[in-house]
């Protein structure tokens, strides 16, 4: 359950009560999972019959979540053997109900992508296990770490002009990820004989080109151009993907081929059977929107923090296990220095810094910045800060606003400048017992193609700039602590 719909379909069920019985490769890939100590964990193949039948004994619903998409050319093959040894231990074991999330199949195709060809072989094979079976077909999911979400946002930020292939103007009926996790834990309640397919869409069929001009106005971005050409092939668009995302092409390829195709809901009667989710179904601008402010608020937490500090809540939400590519765009710059000062004379220093006491050398180049601001309509270093010594959450620091503080651990600012992007400075005390160090992180969220330019254009001042703060504040710890008793 690593995978992104599987490790998002857990915590639904968990909420609700139900008893869950989780089939991992690796256990240590979920351990930090906000329900680890909440359900059973089998770990195994899932091409293993032996894993398979103690991971299946006494199971009443069977969610199968896996495809081999990005795992090399014969990822249909792949699927195909797992989905049949699947079914034949389920079968075995007497489970009460498969439910399968395949993607919706177009009619009228002449020859299906390899992609919807494996999904949709893959739920005839458990059609006609034996096993009821639920069959749920979506097309484009739309959450952080969905893989055509991700490319969606990747096409959208990094390029205000595009030349695209003719499948941005196929029709798709996308979905929040939300709406799927409630149909999936929702499947339950069938009757016990139901073995069929129901197609899942949310209340739109929107264009690919549709999809990504209301991204852009969700996200602040000027209008995207896009003209479509009809030369680019399936995989010549995959290298298209390839280039301009960090979606992998083994992945992008299949994902392409498909997307070229007409996905609509060929039936919209599961609603008869199961009611429609809380609220209605979200459209593509609640769901996208959703998506956005959690990856955004949470960048600095799942960029810099353990998965336990990442607290999931809501399915839009980023998880650890999310590809690595996943969750937009975030620049990092990480520097450490060990630090002969005691935590508290350490604390001391960095709570003081800002304000009349100035960033100590670099003080000069961040004037600088905050001259060059204040020309551009921003707040500068005019601000200064309430109190010399001590700071408290909200409080303003010259350009800067303390989002967490942490006594003796940890202090993050946000920066308030204008900038195509959000900026982060982490100042963080490491210590093992044995040594501390002084750890800090700037990171970058950018917005649009300016975002991406900005950081590369200065990445190379901001290296020398933290790296300098950074050798400054250890070194007025260190003396302040030289010339005081003994701390902590």
């Amino acid at each position: 359950m690593t995978g992104y719909v599987g490790g998002r379909l857990v915590t639904e069920l968990v909420d609700r009560g139900t008893q869950v019985r989780v089939l991992t490769r690796s256990t240590d890939r979920i351990r930090e999972r906000p329900w680890f100590g909440d359900v059973e964990i089998i770990e195994g193949d899932a091409n293993d019959p032996d894993t398979l039948a103690r991971a299946l004994t006494g199971v009443d619903t069977a969610y199968y979540l896996i495809h081999a998409m990005g795992k090399g050319r014969r990822f249909v093959r792949q699927d195909r053997r797992t989905a049949t040894r699947f079914a034949r231990a389920a079968e075995q074991a007497h489970v009460g109900r498969i439910v399968y999330l395949g993607g919706i199949i177009p009619t009228g195709a002449a020859k299906l992508s390899p992609h919807l060809r494996s999904r949709e072989e893959v739920g005839q094979i458990f059609l006609e296990s034996g096993v009821p079976t639920v069959a749920l077909r979506a097309a484009v999911i739309i959450g952080s770490g969905s893989t055509s979400f991700e490319m969606l946002r990747y096409l959208t930020e990094r390029l205000p002009v595009m030349t695209t292939p003719r499948w941005v103007r196929s029709r798709i009926q996308p979905i929040a990820i939300r709406d799927v996790l409630w149909y999936l834990a929702e499947c339950s309640r069938l009757p016990p004989e139901t073995n069929r397919t129901f197609d899942i869409g949310g209340p739109e069929i929107l264009t690919y080109e549709e999809m990504m001009a209301r991204f852009a106005a969700i996200e602040g971005l000027r209008r995207r151009w896009i003209v479509p050409l009809p030369v680019l092939s399936p995989k010549l668009s995959s290298y298209w993907v390839g280039l301009v995302t960090p979606v992998p092409k083994g992945i992008a390829k299949p994902l392409v081929a498909s997307l070229r195709y007409e996905v609509v809901c060929h039936d919209d009667d599961i609603a008869d059977h199961l009611g429609e989710p809380p609220g209605g179904r979200l459209g593509f601008d609640a769901a996208a929107s959703l998506a956005l402010e959690r990856t955004r608020g949470l960048a600095v937490a799942l960029g810099w923090s353990s998965a336990a500090d990442a607290a999931v809540a809501t399915p839009s939400d980023p998880l650890p296990t999310d590809p690595a590519w996943s969750g937009g765009s975030l620049y990092v710059e990480q520097h450490s220095r060990p630090v002969k000062a005691s935590r508290d004379v350490l604390w001391s220093t960095i709570e003081g810094m800002g304000g009349d006491r100035g960033w100590h050398h670099t003080t000069v180049a961040w004037q600088l910045r905050g001259l060059v601001d204040r020309l551009v309509g921003g707040t500068g270093a005019r601000r200064g800060r309430r109190d010399p010594d001590r700071l408290r959450v909200g409080d303003p620091v010259d350009w800067w606003r303390v989002e967490v503080r942490e006594p003796d651990r940890l202090l993050r600012l946000h920066a308030e400048m204008r900038l195509p992007g959000n900026a982060w400075l982490e100042l963080q005390i490491d210590d093992d017992g044995t040594s501390r160090r002084l750890v800090e992180r700037s990171v970058f969220v950018p917005r649009g193609l300016a975002g991406h330019a900005y950081w590369w254009l200065l990445k190379p001042f901001h290296g020398l700039v933290y790296e300098t703060m950074l050798r400054d504040v250890v070194r007025t710890a260190e003396s302040a602590g030289a010339a005081s008793p003994a701390g902590r």
